[in-house]
Formats: C-alpha cells, sequence, structure tokens
C-alpha cells in the first residue's frame, strides 16, 4: 500500500510555472505507475499526465508542450512541471497510483487503486 501527499499548489499568473510535488510512503514504489488528474468546479475529474514504471510518459493534449511529468524513485517523489499556465489549468490537482500496471488505460481514473488529497492551482488572467 502507498500514501500520497500532494505539495506546490499555488496562485499564479497566466503564463507563469509552478511544480508540483507527491510524496509517497510505503514499498515498492519503483513498480507503482503514477498519475496526476485535475477536477475543476463543476468539472469531471480528468488525467494530466501518467508516468510508468520504467519511465514511459503519456500526457492529455490539454497539457502537451507546456507540463512535463517526472518521478524520483530513491525520493519516492512525483512531480508536475507546469509552464505557460492558463486559467483554464485551474483545478484541483491529485495525485494518483496504481501496482497493477496502466499501459491499457493510463488516462482512465479507474486504472488507479490509490490517491492524494490534492493540491490546489489557481491561474488567473
Amino acid at each position: 500500500q502507498v500514501q500520497l501527499v500532494e505539495t506546490g499548489g499555488d496562485s499564479v499568473q497566466a503564463g507563469g510555472s509552478l511544480r508540483l510535488s507527491c510524496a509517497a510512503s510505503g514499498y515498492n514504489y519503483i513498480r507503482y505507475c503514477l498519475a496526476w488528474f485535475r477536477q475543476a468546479p463543476g468539472e469531471e475529474r480528468e488525467a494530466v499526465a501518467v508516468i510508468e514504471s520504467v519511465g514511459t510518459t503519456t500526457y492529455a493534449d490539454a497539457v502537451k508542450g507546456r507540463f512535463t511529468v517526472s518521478r524520483d524513485n530513491v525520493k519516492k517523489t512525483l512531480y508536475l512541471q507546469m509552464n505557460s499556465l492558463k486559467p483554464e489549468d485551474t483545478a484541483m490537482y491529485y495525485c494518483a497510483a496504481t501496482l497493477f500496471g496502466c499501459i491499457s488505460y493510463p488516462l482512465s481514473q479507474s486504472t488507479y487503486d490509490y490517491w492524494g488529497q490534492g493540491t490546489q492551482v489557481t491561474v488567473s488572467s
């Protein structure tokens, strides 16, 4: 089992940057597939980026070229570097993890077994 804690959310101006972190506790971290999701008020939770245990990444079309997901398996920490932020990026951002692989449906919520509590990102125009 793994526990996830997100940090790094903040309020920024459009065009700015933020880096989110997700610290994990537990065993077998290196084997987990990890992801970032976000949920804006009144909207469905949506996938942002995924990084598999072998380092393969997948991004939602809305963030390609602006966001970068990475992981540090020694520190057991997942990162999301967000550049060129837009007001539509405003949301609660969650990290998620699964030990059972995410190759088939990496962008699906149902793939992931463990979730953090979220960190708020607000982008003003």
